[in-house]
């Protein structure tokens, strides 16, 4: 029996063929939670899918853009129906800026962050929180960043876009505790991912990013972001709710 609560549970990650994404699918399935795999990479989501079997854990893939309604209505209705249940979503998926300042960040730019980063995470919450609420519980957890917690860490783009994960985790949180529903998120600090950041040579914003980096401190793993992930997910985090919890190795208290 898993000390967690989630064993038999209906769990959807997203962005899980890679990264934090991946290590928390992995991390959901060894406490026997059956895990919905969604992500853009077909190849990276199968090999997850492949990597929880070979555990003897249950998984599920759906590949596309969660920025599309018709897959946020896939990736929702599978996991209902081959889990009997939704009972947490990990809203993980994310891409970076080009750390622009605002002067220099075109509509294209901010529309691609905007859409991953928020407005993917908000489709797919208002498509589970139904069946969250018919079911009188329901745990999900956003991936922020340090971001979301300063001004510092990225360009424009990206630290808007946390920042309104920031406000959606405690609006659901006030709105839906009465009802069951938690609605918590970690905030990353350096973490080594396969995300990377195509910034322009010479422009403003990351002239002005690099100037903070000496204040990073160690590089965290993708696992150490999963188990603060699984912690909010699990009944040990079952009063905890509105809480950004930073995993930074300090980094947001200097």
């Amino acid at each position: 029996m898993s000390s967690t609560g989630l064993e038999g549970h209906g769990v959807i990650v997203t962005g899980a063929g890679s990264g934090i994404g991946r290590a928390t699918a992995l991390a959901l399935a060894r406490e026997g939670a059956r895990v919905l795999v969604a992500d853009l990479d077909r190849d990276g989501a199968e090999k997850v899918v492949a990597a929880i079997g070979t555990q003897g854990g249950t998984a599920r893939a759906v590949v596309g853009d969660l920025g599309d309604q018709r897959v946020v209505d896939e990736v929702v209705a599978t996991a209902v129906e081959e889990f009997g249940g939704l009972d947490v979503l990990v809203n993980n998926a994310g891409i970076m800026d080009r750390f622009s300042a605002v002067a220099d960040t075109d509509d294209a730019e901010w529309d691609r962050v905007l859409r991953v980063n928020l407005t993917a995470p908000f489709m797919l919450t208002r498509a589970a929180l139904p069946h969250m609420l018919a079911a009188g519980r329901g745990s999900i957890v956003f991936t922020a960043s340090e971001a979301s917690l300063r001004g510092s860490t990225a360009g424009a783009a990206y630290t808007a876009a946390k920042h309104g994960v920031v406000g959606l985790v405690k609006s659901l949180a006030v709105m839906y505790r009465d009802q069951g529903i938690r609605a918590n998120a970690i905030a990353p600090g350096g973490t080594a991912t396969a995300i990377r950041v195509d910034a322009r040579p010479g422009a403003h914003g990351p002239a002005v990013i690099g100037a903070h980096a000496a204040t990073v401190g160690r590089i965290a793993t993708a696992e150490e972001q999963a188990a603060a992930i699984l912690f909010l997910a699990s009944e040990a985090a079952s009063n905890v709710n509105g809480v950004i919890l930073p995993v930074d190795n300090g980094w947001s208290a200097v």
